[in-house]
């Protein structure tokens, strides 16, 4: 589970954001998807930044942090947001001190992180329950972590 929020006394907004499956016997696990929080999805980017005032500077696939194996663990996601005006950002995630594992021999997928990139170009890290307070062009990253593979990688 990862689940940000960020608000100040005008704008409030909610998302869940997806991660990598584990793979099994006979198939590689999904990347990017929500397996844990079904029946949501996120703003589309342009109603996003037409209703807050952040500017989605990414989301991507995160290649490479599914866990190797026969059947290769699903790789988790990465999401950029700047912030427009100060706001607090709070964070509720999953997999950020033990590995997604990996099964009868698979590894296991990279754990989650997650920060702050400071408009001064100072980097902040936060846990994986943490809240902070951003400015006008900070930014917060969010790595999700990547599912455990299957089997031995061959």
């Amino acid at each position: 589970m990862n689940n940000l929020t960020f608000g100040n006394d005008r704008y409030q907004h909610y998302e869940t954001l997806c991660g990598g499956t584990g793979a099994g016997p006979d198939f590689d696990g999904a990347s990017a998807v929500q397996s844990h929080m079904t029946n949501s999805r996120l703003t589309d980017p342009e109603v996003l930044e037409w209703r807050f005032p952040v500017l989605l500077e990414g989301f991507s696939i995160r290649a490479g942090s599914g866990g190797a194996g026969r059947h290769r663990g699903g790789d988790g996601a990465v999401r950029r947001i700047r912030f427009r005006e100060p706001m607090t950002v709070a964070i509720l995630s999953n997999s950020r001190r033990v590995a997604p594992p990996g099964l009868a021999g698979g590894e296991p997928g990279a754990l989650g992180e997650q920060w702050v990139e400071r408009a001064d170009g100072r980097r902040e890290a936060l846990a994986g329950t943490d809240r902070t307070e951003v400015a006008d062009g900070d930014t917060v990253v969010v790595a999700t972590p990547g599912g455990g593979g299957y089997g031995r990688p061959e």
